[in-house]
Formats: C-alpha cells, sequence, structure tokens
C-alpha cells in the first residue's frame, strides 16, 4: 500500500493520498488550504489516478483544495451531510470573526460532484475498502475512515481532528461539543485494535494502543470518568 501524505497551507493540513500501490488509482483525503500543488506533485510522482476525494469534515483548512482538486481530475467529493454547507459557507462553519476573515482570501464552493457519508458505510474505493464512522465532536459531520490489516500494513484509521497523539480536536468552534467528542472516542476508537495506526499524529503516527495507554482523554473515557477535562485548543 502507498500512503503519501504531507502538510498543507497555513495551518499544516494533513494531506493524504492513499493507494494500493504505485501506478494505481487512488483516494484524496482532506486536500485543504493550499494543498493543490502538493497534490498534484504527489499523484505525478507516484504515477496514481484518482478517483475521489473523501472528507473527514468540513473546516476551511481541510476542504479549501476541493474545488480544483475534484475538478482537474473529474472526480466526486465525499463528506457528511452535517457537514456540506461548510464547504460554501465557512464563515457560518468558523465563526464569524475568523471565518470573515478567511472569506476575504479564499476561493470556496462545492465541487459539481457531492455524495454523502453515512456512518458504517463501507466505501469500495481504487480497489481499497474506507470504513465510514461518524464521529461528531470537532463538528457535526466529523467521520472517520477505518482500513483493515493488508499484507504488512496494520489496521489504519484517519482520524482527521478526533484523536492525535496525546490529545484530540477542539471543541469550541460552532457544532463543536466535547460531550459528543468523548462518546465518539468511545464509540470509534476504544473499539480498535492496538495495532491500530492513527493517521495523522501532529508530529508523528501513533497507534490506539499507545493512546489506550498515555492519551489522557482517552484514558478518561476507557475509565468511565465523566467530562473531566476539556478539549485544548490546537490548530482548526
Amino acid at each position: 500500500m502507498l500512503i503519501a501524505g504531507f502538510p498543507a497551507g497555513a495551518w499544516g493540513t494533513n494531506c493524504y493520498v492513499v493507494a494500493p500501490a504505485a501506478g494505481e488509482e487512488c483516494v484524496i483525503i482532506d486536500p485543504g488550504h493550499q494543498a493543490t500543488l502538493g497534490v498534484e506533485e504527489t499523484l505525478k510522482k507516484h504515477r496514481l489516478k484518482p478517483v475521489a476525494v473523501v472528507l473527514t469534515h468540513g473546516h476551511i483548512d481541510h476542504v479549501a483544495s476541493v474545488v480544483p482538486v475534484c475538478g482537474a481530475h473529474d472526480v466526486p467529493a465525499w463528506i457528511h451531510p452535517e457537514d456540506r454547507f461548510m464547504m460554501s459557507d465557512p464563515e457560518k462553519a468558523l465563526g464569524r470573526s475568523l471565518g470573515a476573515q478567511l472569506m476575504g482570501e479564499l476561493t470556496v464552493g462545492e465541487p459539481s460532484d457531492v455524495k454523502e457519508l453515512t456512518d458504517g458505510a463501507k466505501l469500495a474505493l481504487a480497489g481499497m475498502e474506507l470504513t465510514v464512522s461518524h464521529a461528531p465532536g470537532h463538528t457535526k459531520g466529523s467521520v472517520t475512515f477505518g482500513m483493515p490489516e493488508a499484507g504488512d500494513i496494520p489496521p489504519l484509521l484517519f482520524s482527521g481532528d478526533l484523536l492525535f497523539a496525546g490529545s484530540i480536536g477542539r471543541t469550541d468552534f460552532p457544532g463543536g461539543s466535547h460531550a459528543d467528542m468523548l462518546q465518539s472516542l468511545a464509540r470509534v476508537c476504544l473499539p480498535l485494535d492496538d495495532s491500530t495506526v492513527v493517521l495523522p499524529g501532529h508530529n508523528e503516527h501513533t497507534t490506539i494502543g499507545r493512546e489506550r495507554a498515555t492519551n489522557p482523554y482517552l484514558r478518561q473515557v476507557a475509565a468511565g470518568l465523566g467530562d473531566g477535562f476539556t478539549s485544548p485548543r490546537r490548530g482548526m
């Protein structure tokens, strides 16, 4: 399997291009602010043909390059219906103050072909299977994408802004909910095998086993301690 990731734009959003191997079809995950050049360089380097863009949520730092990427390759974008409006209205999604600042420098909108994600769906794309888990908390329509073990590649979880190494996503934007975030951690992350690799992990990838042992938020959920921690304010 080929997993090529790079940080994009001012927020360093993790964008991924995933394929069974070089020279084959691929899926693009979260092409955010200023991700277009990195996507095109990755496709050219590995001789890949995209078949879809899939989005973990609708914040502008994860979707800003969706329109040009989808348009250049004539592929659909998949997003949860709760977050679909964010592609064309980041001001509403982020709050008027921050959203207004971004609107002055970004061109936003929906690609011509938008498909909606549902909890538990299994997307068969580019010869791979991605399992969709609705994971509200960071946004109402946040999702994760799980992939099963494949050869020497362990199970994977593309977590969006749900779970990071030692931390979780912030919940202070419109539509965020710390209580929902904890429930999503319990429902989506705790049942996973310890060997499951979590992408992204900020500066490093991590595993569910490591987070189960060291992440205070996941440990809190596992211990059934309720809402004792508040979400960190980190990035978008």
